[in-house]
């Protein structure tokens, strides 16, 4: 694209008087920027180090939808999706973009969705060249012939150095993440976490997708070798990044996928893990990308005259992270595309330490755990959190959903009926007793329970029913202890389990009872025997 098409198309939005636009820079070019304008250090490997103190994690709380005419009723609105007013967004655009003038910016062009055909082309303007690197890292690049006539489908606008005013914005604090679909922009301010620019476009596709008839999914997604698709759902913390980048499994994506009549397709072109506590012999390949150049670690402990990085480190925040392309991954499937899933996981760290570490599902239990979307808050992952408590999130994913639920969970039940996929519960959380008293879940046994799940072992297994859950647990599993299997086995009080347990279930009927009416009766009784 030339740099008149750039300048026209940024002053037709409002994009007057910037200083020097940097448009499309290379991974190295963004690094030099990085390190000029300190905006982070090179670790002894080359990653690049950044800080986004005070902010580390997303800031749900300062999320909102513009609300416009055009599309107020397709949003589900409440604590999820708040109403901002138009004329409000308006006045808030209008000081950002005098804000940028006279400042350099960084301009990347990029695509999200992997499959052409329902590719979003987006456009992001930050004032921060590790932001520029991080979308880079994140999304998918265009080819040539797609760059030379780009027109933005969206364009985010991230500005960490503007802080807003609540009195004169009408914000909640000095942080704020605006969406307007009619006006097909995001405003980002006040942050310079860039999980936020990553998270604005899902919350985009959540809206856009679903209205062509496609499911859109906040998880994970690989091939095994006879070329069997497998969906990992879950919160960030679950194990989605871990448990899809699989050595024996070609990565399809660790975060975002949409789910048409096609197949499964990542929306990104990158990785965003969480790396706190990441050691080579659990997490060899994560670990190698970060010590790798072009890899961003976001939060990451790092001594400034050594240049040694501390995983281990919780100086900033728990919620440290790793950004990279998956370019870089040695196993990767090609283009970002897989058939429809066999498998599809649900993944949930269960604070209680009562539900089964591995459990198949009828389709009406998938509907239920679904729309349950049952894990514990890990710390870190959002501002407040500090340490793990017990949370419902619709759909695995419900600070990112537009639509009602039922829009999902519909899609889902139709697609896992049309394709025959088989369903599962997983929980990477504790064993042995609650958060404090058991310990986290080994990640070699849910490895090999995966394993034996996605490759057919467990498929002549004899299965039985837990009493509180109606979950159908196997009674063995190669490389796994059968002790493991049924987590009332592994307490030393069962009674104390029996009381956990009978709580939890009264937590997920009280949750369910939103949905109560948008279901039919063999989902809403699927938690009894």
């Amino acid at each position: 694209m030339s740099s008149n098409t750039l300048d026209n198309q940024l002053n037709e939005m409002g994009l007057h008087n910037l200083g020097d636009v940097y448009y499309n820079l290379t991974a190295p070019e963004l690094v030099e920027q990085a390190l000029t304008f300190e905006e982070g250090i090179l670790s002894e490997h080359g990653a690049l180090c950044v800080n986004s103190v005070p902010y580390t994690g997303r800031r749900a709380n300062d999320k909102f939808v513009v609300e416009e005419d055009d599309t107020k009723g397709d949003v589900w609105w409440g604590k999820v999706n708040k109403p901002f007013a138009e004329d409000k967004f308006n006045a808030l655009k209008r000081r950002v973009f005098a804000y940028l003038q006279g400042r350099d910016v960084y301009v990347q062009d990029l695509i999200a969705g992997a499959d052409p055909t329902y590719a979003l082309p987006v456009r992001f303007v930050q004032e921060e060249a590790y932001h520029s690197l991080f979308v880079q890292n994140m999304f998918i690049q265009p080819t040539a012939e797609q760059l030379a006539d780009f027109v933005p489908g969206f364009t985010v606008v991230t500005v960490p150095g503007f802080k807003s005013i609540p009195e004169i914005d009408g914000t909640l604090s000095e942080v704020f993440i605006m969406l307007s679909f009619k006006q097909k922009l995001v405003l980002i301010g006040g942050t310079s976490y860039a999980g936020e620019n990553k998270k604005s476009i899902f919350t985009v596709l959540n809206y856009l997708m679903p209205k062509i008839g496609i499911m859109s999914m906040h998880c994970s997604s690989n091939i095994g070798p006879q070329g069997d698709t497998a969906l990992f759902f879950g919160l960030s913390g679950t194990g989605k990044t871990t448990l899809s980048t699989d050595p024996e499994r070609a990565l399809i994506g660790d975060d975002e996928h949409g789910w048409s009549d096609d197949g499964v397709f990542n929306y990104e072109g990158g990785c965003y893990a969480k790396v706190i506590n990441l050691n080579a012999e659990a997490e060899p390949i994560i670990f190698n990308l970060t010590r790798t150049f072009g890899t961003i670690l976001e939060n990451v402990d790092i001594d400034e005259e050594t240049r040694v990085i501390n995983l281990d480190s919780q100086k900033y925040t728990e919620n440290t992270r790793a950004s990279y392309t998956r370019e870089r991954i040695p196993n990767i499937a090609d283009g970002n595309r897989g058939g429809h899933p066999k498998n599809i996981v649900f993944l949930t760290a269960d604070a209680f330490g009562v539900m089964p570490p591995i459990a198949r599902l009828t389709p009406e239990q998938a509907m239920y755990h679904f729309l349950s979307g049952y894990t514990a808050k890990v710390a870190g992952t959002e501002e407040g959190v500090k340490e793990p408590s017990a949370t419902f999130s619709t759909c695995f994913g419900a600070p990112f959903m537009v639509h009602h639920p039922s829009v999902y969970a519909n899609l889902l039940r139709d697609k896992i009926n049309t394709h025959g996929s088989r369903v599962w519960l997983v929980n990477t959380g504790w064993s042995g007793g609650p958060y404090g008293v058991g310990s986290r879940m080994k990640i070699k046994h849910t490895r090999a329970m995966l394993r034996a799940a996605l490759t057919g072992q467990l498929d002549n297994v004899e299965f039985v029913k837990d009493a509180f859950f109606n979950l159908s647990i196997p009674t063995s599993c190669p490389d796994v202890p059968s002790e493991v299997l049924n987590p009332r086995n592994t307490w030393a009080d069962t009674a104390a389990y029996d009381k956990q347990a009978a709580h939890l279930v009264r937590l997920f009927e009280d949750n369910f009872a939103q949905f109560a009416e948008s279901v039919d009766e063999a989902v809403r009784s699927a938690m009894k025997a």
